[in-house]
């Protein structure tokens, strides 16, 4: 035997190789000398490129004159495993070809650490398919010599033991690039930057999938940005959009959709049996960057596994069987199951999903994507108390409607999940974004439906609604008149939705100034609500809370509070003292008696009423936020400025941590904050925070939003209380032309703009 010596045929160099951080990580361990890490598993989703890390790394160390002994053995198999070993054993000691298994012991026995050894060894088990593959077959540690793993799997079996695991993960966006730009540049072919930056995020940054399409891109001749908007036909199969198995690169023995396809197998195989290709059918329709476990763990998604199981089964399965499901997966790198942290979440590569999506027919893939739907209506809670949490929602609901949108819409119907996550979004505070959601919904079911199919009219409901909170009252109004003339025509005067919809004109209206109308309104309404509903429906109770408010925004504060109490009665009889909407009613009672002139009242009222918020709805809740808002406000009537400053900046920091610096919530405890502290004596002060949230209201909000508009006005007012009247008097002069312009010359925003002019007028003239 002459040394250096090797056994096995390492693979080819693939062209354009990238030199990444995991080559760095195997070449550490090698050369921290007397702290040498003995075996390394590389562990990671197939395509990520560990093959090639490793037939480098090998490569590297027998160029370099650091190795005796270099055997490379293919390990998809026990047998493969040991006709490797058996083949070192006869190049190296001569042994009987006729008897692997002993040729193989023999082999690990010489790999044994012995006086007077000095062979340097290394042992590469590349694409090892099964841990159990290896029982009795690991390599021996030994001072001289290495052995490198490369595996989907990632068991403890396979990562115990001391052996030093090295998570293989995907290229960064400089990788992707600079391993695109190569190897088109090999053929002479030269795309814009941006173009690579896109190609490489739309195939996940996977290796494989990058050099597959690099070939594709030059066989076929196609540029850049014609290959990317093919990606993005969902009805081409990504078999269709990469090389034929006669044009693969690299010596590559699979396209990428087959790539996941054994490891499919394999996982189905694991217990508990025949659920994991279901599960990962269902994690294929939603977002790839986090999924919720009470998603994947509710009634509709156990009852999809169940059915699509691929083994007979004699029970349903059950959450704990769901968990086992996916641990399958990430066992063999499918997905990652990441559980130890507050909201347990499950992460697929996109490429790994579209495989999965392709492998069904279309009646299946439209009944994935339904029961998915069902599964995140039935794991979204009624009240959001978990921000995170309701985010990920939405998140998993927007990525199903952009994987397949035609079939939410099934017998005659939308589904709910189109629905609830647009409501979500609002209530969020992102109702620019919800405007946006059901103007889509409602164009999609004017034609999927039917223009006057009860769901598009809901969806039509909800554009208006969203379009008020966003600050387009006057938008909100006509699209309120509109969708009642179409609901008394299709379903009649009488009809619930019907009388909805004029308690919700009613309240728009209101809101565009005239609160007078709006009580006639629904003082008109509320008898008809109480006939055809009766008095203690739900509804009937909230025209009545709307009607209260108004009568308040009318004047009439005492006979709100009368209103609110009777109601406040009714509710605690009806819904229960904890209610959300009894809780509801007494914090507008409290609110009104604030109003009313009686401030210490409602401190204690909305002291009272956030303990009840904090226990019904949690200390995060927007509902609970915002009494404490009000609570501080109201101390600040009360006459306790600075209590007031030291109870918002407190719920500024909590609002920022849990809605966002540019959620409107966010927006407004900064007005409030900036106000008290102008009446807390720092009016210089009050105008440096307005001038600041002034330019963030119009970049979020947009100029003409009645929130702006209202912040133009007290910045003005706390230049003028700063010493400068006349500087007051030019901004709400130029206040005064949009406010008649956007709300209208009667408004009572106008109006009162209109009488501050006066008063600063007369002190800047007396200055």
């Amino acid at each position: 035997m002459t040394w250096p010596h090797q056994v096995g045929v390492l693979p080819r160099q693939a062209d354009s190789f990238q030199d990444r951080g995991t080559a760095q990580q195997l070449k550490h361990a090698v050369d921290s000398g007397g702290t040498a890490v003995l075996s390394q598993v590389m562990a990671g989703m197939g395509g990520v490129g560990k093959t090639q890390l490793a037939a480098h790394h090998a490569r590297t160390l027998w160029q370099t004159g650091q190795l005796d002994l270099l055997v490379w053995v293919t390990a998809a198999s026990r047998d493969a495993i040991v006709a490797g070993y058996a083949q070192a054993a006869v190049e190296v000691l001569g042994a009987d070809p006729t008897t692997p298994e002993v040729a193989a012991r023999e082999f690990l026995a010489w790999l044994e650490p012995k006086p007077g050894t000095t062979c340097r060894w290394l042992v590469v088990l590349d694409d090892l398919a099964d841990p159990v593959d290896l029982r009795g077959l690991w390599p021996p540690a030994s001072p001289h010599g290495r052995t490198l793993v490369t595996t989907r799997r990632r068991d403890a079996a396979v990562t115990g033991h001391g052996r030093r695991l090295v998570r293989v993960g995907l290229f960064t966006e400089s990788e992707a690039t600079a391993y695109l730009t190569t190897a088109l540049a090999a053929h002479d072919r030269h795309e814009p930057a941006d173009q690579l930056v896109g190609l490489a995020h739309d195939l996940g940054l996977l290796p494989l999938a990058l050099s597959q399409a690099a070939t594709y891109l030059i066989d076929v001749g196609l540029d850049c940005a014609t290959y990317r908007h093919q990606l993005t036909d969902r009805g081409r199969a990504l078999t269709n959009l990469l090389p034929d198995p006669s044009g693969l690169p690299d010596d590559q023995p699979t396209a990428v959709a087959a790539t996941w396809s054994l490891s499919l197998d394999r996982a189905d195989q694991l217990s508990p049996m025949g659920l994991a290709r279901p599960m990962l059918q269902l994690v294929a329709v939603l977002d790839p960057n986090g999924i919720p476990m009470p998603i994947l763990a509710s009634p509709p998604a156990l009852a999809y596994i169940s059915q699509h199981r691929t083994v007979a089964a004699v029970r349903e399965a059950t959450a704990q069987d769901a968990t086992g499901a996916l641990r399958a997966l990430h066992r063999l790198s499918l997905v990652d199951h990441v559980s130890d942290t507050p909201h347990p979440m499950v992460r697929v590569h996109q490429l790994v999903q579209r495989a999965a999506r392709d492998a069904l027919a279309r009646q299946e893939r439209s009944k994935t994507a339904w029961a998915a739907a069902d599964a995140l209506v039935a794991a979204w809670p009624d009240t959001e108390r978990d921000t995170a949490l309701a985010q990920a929602l939405r998140a998993n609901a927007e990525a199903l409607r952009r994987q397949d949108e035609e079939s939410l819409y099934q017998a005659d119907e939308a589904h709910l999940v189109l629905f609830r996550s647009g409501r979500s979004l609002g209530e969020a505070g992102q109702v620019t974004a919800a405007v946006r959601h059901f103007e889509q919904l409602a164009s999609v079911a004017h034609i999927c439906l039917g223009p006057d199919h009860p769901e598009t009219l809901i969806a039509r409901n909800q554009v208006a609604m969203w379009r008020g909170e966003a600050g387009d009252v006057a938008g909100a109004v006509t699209a309120y008149e509109e969708l009642l003339a179409d609901r008394q025509r299709v379903l009649g005067p009488e009809h619930p939705d019907t009388l909805v919809t004029r308690h919700n004109l009613a309240d728009w209206r209101g809101e565009t100034g005239d609160a007078a109308g709006a009580v006639t309104a629904l003082e008109e309404l509320l008898p008809e609500m109480g006939r055809v509903l009766g008095p203690e429906h739900p509804e009937t109770q909230t025209v009545r809370h709307t009607l209260a408010s108004w009568r308040s925004e009318a004047g009439d504060d005492a006979g709100a509070v009368t209103a609110y109490e009777e109601l406040l009665a009714d509710r605690q009889r009806v819904l229960g003292p904890e209610h959300p909407d009894t809780l509801a009613t007494r914090h507008n009672l409290a609110d009104c008696q604030g109003r009313a002139g009686d401030a210490a009242g409602a401190v204690t009222a909305l002291e009272e009423l956030l303990a009840g918020w904090e226990r019904v709805l949690g200390p995060e809740h927007p509902r609970t936020l915002n009494t404490r808002l009000n609570l501080a406000y109201y101390r600040g009537r009360a006459g306790d400025a600075a209590g007031a400053v030291t109870a918002l900046e407190e719920l500024l920091a909590d609002r920022q941590r849990v809605l966002g610096p540019e959620h409107p919530d966010t927006l407004s405890t900064r007005f409030y904050l900036a106000r008290w502290r102008g009446e807390a004596g720092d009016a210089a002060g009050a105008v440096t925070a307005l001038e600041e949230l002034l330019a963030d209201r119009q970049r979020v909000l947009g100029p003409e939003h009645p929130d702006t508009l209202s912040t133009r006005f007290n910045l003005a007012r706390w230049r003028g209380e700063a010493g400068d009247a006349a500087g007051a008097v030019t901004a709400l002069e130029e206040l005064l032309a949009d406010e008649e312009r956007v709300l209208g010359p009667q408004h009572p925003d106008t109006l009162t703009t209109r009488g501050h002019i006066a008063d600063w007028r007369r002190k800047a003239g007396s200055v």
